[in-house]
């Protein structure tokens, strides 16, 4: 069996889903997980955990999906193994950050989770200074384009109109930043990371 992550946007309207659902089943599929990432504008983002047969059939149920009316997928990602519960991380998460017995531990904890929270690429924080302290992941860009952008969401520039990346303000005046090259980051992604920066 193969576990994937299917992005998709889909007409938010009855049946739109179990359409989707019905062309997982024709390749011996099963949905096993649901999360509304974003709605708006007749139409949902959602994130379908899909168990298939085999990593064989994913052209097959990609395609199989693409065919109902209304429907793209925008990203898929693999899993090892069964998804876990968003809500439990979340929590898990949080209490890192809030426990945490030193500043740089509770920065570590909170750029770790943003990471896996939303599936970023790379996670860093700024401070109100100006100065990275804190960041993990692949493909970070350099320091001072970091710096230069946290100093520009400083000053009221909205960051909303790039949609690969996500800013979340600390309480402490600082910005933990997220890029993603997959795909562009949804609401209920932006309200996590504003969350967890508002806890630390």
């Amino acid at each position: 069996m193969a576990v994937y992550v299917l992005r998709v946007w889909l007409p938010d309207r009855p049946g739109g889903l179990g359409a989707v659902a019905s062309r997982v089943g024709a390749v011996g599929g099963d949905v096993i997980g649901i999360e509304i990432v974003e709605r708006g504008g007749g139409r949902a983002v959602d994130d379908l955990v899909v168990d298939i047969p085999g990593e064989d059939l994913l052209e097959l149920l990609l395609h199989e999906v693409n065919q109902v009316d209304g429907v793209d997928v925008e990203d898929v990602r693999g899993l090892d193994g069964p998804p876990p519960d968003l809500a439990v991380v979340a929590l898990e998460v949080a209490l890192g950050v809030t426990t945490a017995s030193t500043d740089d531990v509770r920065l570590a904890a909170l750029v770790d989770g943003v990471v896996e929270l939303v599936h970023a690429d790379w996670v860093a924080v700024v401070d109100a200074a100006g100065v990275l302290v804190a960041s993990t992941g692949v493909d970070l860009p350099a320091e001072a384009w970091i710096v230069a952008f946290a100093s520009g969401v400083s000053t009221g520039a909205d960051p909303a109109g790039v949609p690969e990346l996500v800013v979340g303000p600390l309480t402490s005046g600082g910005i933990v930043v997220a890029g993603r090259s997959s795909a562009p980051f949804r609401s209920r992604e932006r309200d996590l990371v504003r969350a967890l920066g508002r806890l630390a």
